[in-house]
């Protein structure tokens, strides 16, 4: 997959099949529109073309709007890789950039940049500044520049049941089964493994403590949770912590790992984790030996799931 970091970079010279989106996540309503990019470049022999754009619009035009991410963009890079998408165009989402007219986007980029041939698009979709123009806009700039306009019709998109909105909400209350419904994979935690108090190591859990750098990454609720990872191309499981150890008095948040089996140093590492299922809230104990003992039963758990 090849990927461009504006629509200025992009340089193939070939008519093109495009879809735009932000894609958070990249779930399972995506993929319908993705699959259907992919599958109709391969019968009209025209380049497959996917814009995205970050950071996300929502975060540059209302700044108040915290929203969390699904996806940091390199998780979402892999996930187009996975799928087979061969062209990516990651465009910097900026004030200027928000403030172009549909005109100016449609014709200076769409047409005279990336040569659409084809575009396939989301029924709701809105282009140019304050969302001015409409898909039947758009249907109309396809008339006079001889590019093909397909929608994807409500009933469609809605027959899916899913949407980033859904997830995230699911992520945030901790229902991770149904996250991993919703994307058609385990929602991930990627991070570099920092050091820690190591606190974990002198009650036999030792962790791997988990630094994620992109703060509009979203995490979910504080709680335990069953996690498998791959580290060297093998995989191990375990739990997680995310919260902030009110058992020792720590008001900073944390996200630590204990694998299963494993001792190796990976200090500054970065892993990606799968968040599997959520075991239990975190609680407070009356001392680090109750805290221990809750441990081990958790370990039990998770060893229950994976031999189930």
């Amino acid at each position: 997959m090849k990927i461009f970091r504006s629509i200025e970079d992009y340089n193939i010279n070939q008519r093109t099949i495009l879809t735009i989106g932000t894609f958070d996540g990249v779930h399972e309503g995506h993929k319908k529109i993705l699959n259907k990019l992919i599958s109709s470049s391969k019968t009209k022999n025209l380049s497959s073309v996917v814009l995205t754009f970050f950071p996300h619009p929502r975060i540059i035009l209302n700044k108040y709007n915290e929203v969390k991410m699904i996806d940091t963009l390199d998780e979402k890079i892999k996930a187009f890789e996975r799928l087979g998408i061969e062209n990516l165009i990651i465009h910097p989402f900026d004030k200027s950039f928000s403030l172009l007219s549909a005109d100016q986007f449609i014709k200076d980029y769409l047409i005279e940049k990336l040569k659409i041939n084809h575009i396939i698009i989301g029924y709701d979709h809105r282009f140019g500044k304050g969302r001015e123009a409409s898909v039947d806009d758009l249907k109309k700039y396809g008339e006079s520049f001889d590019f093909i306009v397909e929608e994807i019709k409500a009933h469609e998109v809605e027959s899916i049941a899913v949407s980033s909105t859904k997830i995230r909400d699911s992520i945030n209350s901790g229902e991770l089964d149904k996250s991993a419904k919703f994307l058609g994979r385990f929602f991930k935690i990627t991070g570099k493994v920092i050091k820690g108090d190591g606190l974990g190591k002198q009650i036999n859990y030792p962790t791997a403590n988990i630094y994620v750098e992109e703060n509009y990454k979203i995490i979910p609720k504080d709680g335990v949770y069953f996690i498998k990872t791959l580290i060297d191309d093998k995989e191990f499981n375990g739990m997680m912590n995310i919260g902030h150890r009110p058992t020792i008095g720590e008001n900073k948040k944390s996200i630590e790992v204990h694998l299963f089996d494993f001792d190796n140093d990976i200090y500054d590492k970065t892993i990606s984790v799968d968040v599997l299922l959520k075991i239990r809230d975190e609680i407070k104990f009356s001392s680090i030996e109750a805290l221990k003992e809750q441990l081990k039963k958790d370990e039990t758990y998770c060893n229950h799931l994976i031999n189930k």
